[in-house]
């Protein structure tokens, strides 16, 4: 098991944000959490990426205590790409990618060519190599998402933590990215807001509802009418593609569905 969390609660202020969450990934894992907005997802991957520190509750990442982990060291083992997307000073789409060598790298150690080599490829991967040069801080927020996740691929971890993040992107990159990153066969923890992209992707799903994980199971056992309903409060159909062989989901409007 790569990641086991326990228990795990945080509070903003007196409100709860997340409330006894237990969820584990198995090595090699691409697993989704899903729910409405503000539901807890973000929260609960801040907390395991340490963007914040639980109130309650154990994180262990192979067996050892994450919380306690020296940062370099976790960063090799863990990369992430979260929602946040502005830095606050002005570097190229080069110099962003080339952070993700830095837990591979001695204090002022410069980059060497192994190094660009691999932020090189990753910028390709992303379709970004000919915005090698510009600045970071002038790009769109799709432009910018692509960025950071070529950052995370340069790391060479090979786990993933994802919050949202083909967001920004449309539909076409969505897919290409999320088939990149399956092809990579790292584990992957990932917050996802289309169900249709979760259901096409992930091996598992946690489902999140008011801070707290109502059920666990595959796409098949989790994305049922009955339950898309229970969660988010809207019909739908839910059928088999038959050349995917994924679930296909179709949203009601009201008319419809009344």
């Amino acid at each position: 098991m790569r990641l086991q969390v326990e228990n795990l609660s945080y509070n903003y202020g007196t409100k709860e944000a997340v409330k006894q969450a237990s969820l584990h990934v198995d090595a090699g894992e691409f697993v989704g959490i899903i729910g409405p907005n503000g539901s807890g997802k973000s929260t609960v991957l801040k907390n395991i990426y340490r963007g914040l520190a639980p109130d309650q509750g154990k994180i262990l990442l192979d067996g050892e205590d994450l919380l306690s982990m020296p940062y370099r060291r976790s960063a090799l083992k863990l990369a992430v790409v979260g929602q946040e997307n502005e830095v606050p000073f002005d570097f190229t789409v080069e110099e962003m990618v080339a952070m993700g060598r830095s837990p591979h790298k001695k204090l002022f150690e410069i980059d060497t060519p192994k190094d660009k080599k691999i932020v090189r490829h990753a910028l390709e991967h992303m379709g970004m190599e000919q915005m090698a040069k510009r600045s970071y801080r002038f790009l769109s927020g799709g432009e910018k998402q692509r960025v950071l996740i070529a950052r995370a691929i340069a790391q060479e971890s090979d786990f993933l933590i994802l919050d949202e993040p083909t967001n920004h992107l449309d539909i076409s990159y969505q897919i290409q990215i999320f088939d990149f990153i399956k092809r990579l066969r790292v584990t992957v923890l990932s917050a996802i807001h289309d169900l249709n992209m979760a259901a096409l992707y992930c091996d598992r799903l946690y489902v999140m509802k008011q801070g707290r994980i109502l059920m666990e199971g595959t796409p098949e056992q989790v994305l049922t009418p009955e339950k898309i309903y229970e969660v988010y409060g809207v019909r739908s159909t839910v059928l088999k593609n038959p050349l995917t062989g994924k679930l296909s989901i179709t949203f009601l409007p009201e008319a419809i569905s009344a």
